[in-house]
């Protein structure tokens, strides 16, 4: 099958240094840019969004709260309002510099508490998924497979691209294992392309326990603030065209 491989990138800002965008855009197909809030700042964003039209990675605003000292990881209680006008301006700030350098987005994701919120909170889903709508009903919401957000993308009649985690765990009821508890990270390449096979194998999210959630999926996250993001991502990319898996743009794989 046709399957998108992407990255949390540009959550870079000033000195700060978070991942490896330079060499990451040239292995995912797919390029998440964070839009401000929880990292990356306009010098940042204007590198990756560059670079993934360099090596033809497809990209998207990847908006979080606005928690800089917690990377974004921490959850945040907003009104409605507030989350909705939130996400709209991240989304709107990386619209104009992807027009600006030629290279328009194709999709959102949520990075980090928030996703973890909306995929648990339907308010909260259906918030982010008017907020995409509004801003560009065209753009493709990039949802964890079986969650909130998903099914709220999919009431908004936005496309929806499902996603897994090559380098998490997953609970019973297909949440991400909270990364306060052992294990919720896997560490190594090793680790993640033994994941990754039991759930393409299975056709569906496998969790801690060995039981298996049924669901399609088009993309598959690398985190790339990772200190192994790089070499998992390329280890993944090479495994699934072993696999016999064509790596593509997201729009691609979402086109089958």
């Amino acid at each position: 099958m046709k399957i998108n491989l992407n990255a949390d990138l540009g959550e870079s800002f000033g000195p700060y240094v978070i991942g490896n965008d330079e060499e990451l855009l040239g292995v995912v197909g797919a390029a998440n840019i964070a839009c401000g809030f929880h990292g990356g700042d306009p010098v940042v964003i204007a590198r990756a969004i560059a670079r993934a039209k360099e090596t033809g990675a497809s990209i998207g605003a990847h908006p979080g709260h606005a928690d800089l000292q917690g990377f974004g990881r921490r959850a945040m209680a907003l009104s409605s309002e507030e989350l909705r006008l939130s996400v709209v301006y991240q989304i709107s700030a990386v619209t104009g510099m992807a027009h600006a350098l030629g290279h328009p987005i194709t999709h959102v994701k949520p990075h980090g508490a928030m996703n973890n919120q909306a995929c648990v909170d339907r308010a909260m889903a259906d918030t982010i998924a008017r907020a995409v709508a509004e801003t560009d009903p065209g753009l493709i919401l990039l949802a964890p497979a079986l969650s909130q957000l998903a099914a709220a993308g999919d009431a908004a009649g936005l496309r929806v691209a499902l996603e897994i985690f090559a380098d998490r765990t997953y609970e019973a009821d297909g949440s991400l294992t909270p990364r306060s508890r052992p294990g919720s990270v896997l560490h190594g390449k090793g680790e993640a392309l033994a994941h990754v096979k039991r759930m393409i194998e299975a056709g569906g999210i496998v969790t801690r326990e060995g039981s298996v959630l049924p669901t399609p999926f088009h993309s598959i996250c690398v985190h790339g603030d990772g200190a192994e993001a790089l070499s998992t991502a390329r280890a993944l990319r090479a495994a699934l065209a072993d696999w016999g898996h064509a790596p593509v743009t997201l729009p691609e794989a979402m086109a089958g």
